[in-house]
């Protein structure tokens, strides 16, 4: 079999059944999240001068924090997949309830929004990236051999 054919062949032995072209996309994208996410924001936090608004001291935090873990990502892709599920969704809601209301009236453009929103045009990126089909056999689907007691231990 050629080399990339491997990419997009699940691989059982290593990865749970996910395809290597995901664990590289994982692992590219918790690179790109520790080198600029993370970066950026402690350099905020760390160079910040006098008291917080706590709403923004809260955000930057939060953005320090989860890409800060992501480097736990390089070594263990699919356990640390949380952090893209965090990053897909709050991505998402941020898009739906701040960007398209302000497109949608024509108040995007030049607004502090579209500069957010460029940043958050590589969702797609992360959607792909995700094994959905690991995370749905992990994450969301009940086995019938569980119970709610064994759940709780």
């Amino acid at each position: 079999m050629s080399v990339i054919a491997n990419f997009f062949t699940p691989d059982h032995e290593r990865y749970e059944g996910v395809r290597p072209i995901n664990i590289y996309l994982l692992r590219l994208l918790y690179f790109l999240m520790a080198a600029f996410v993370a970066t950026d924001a402690w350099m905020t936090i760390i160079n910040h001068q006098g008291s917080w608004d706590r709403f923004m001291a809260i955000a930057f935090c939060v953005w320090a924090a989860y890409p800060t873990l992501a480097v736990l990502g390089l070594i263990h892709p699919l356990k640390m997949l949380p952090l893209m599920m965090f990053t897909i969704f709050y991505k998402s809601i941020w898009l739906m309830i701040v960007a398209y209301p302000l497109w949608r009236a024509n108040a995007f453009w030049g607004s502090p929004a579209e500069s957010m929103t460029k940043a958050f045009l590589w969702l797609p990126l992360v959607i792909i990236a995700v094994p959905w089909g690991y995370v749905f056999r992990n994450y969301v689907k009940w086995s019938k051999t569980q119970s709610f007691e064994q759940s709780r231990a």
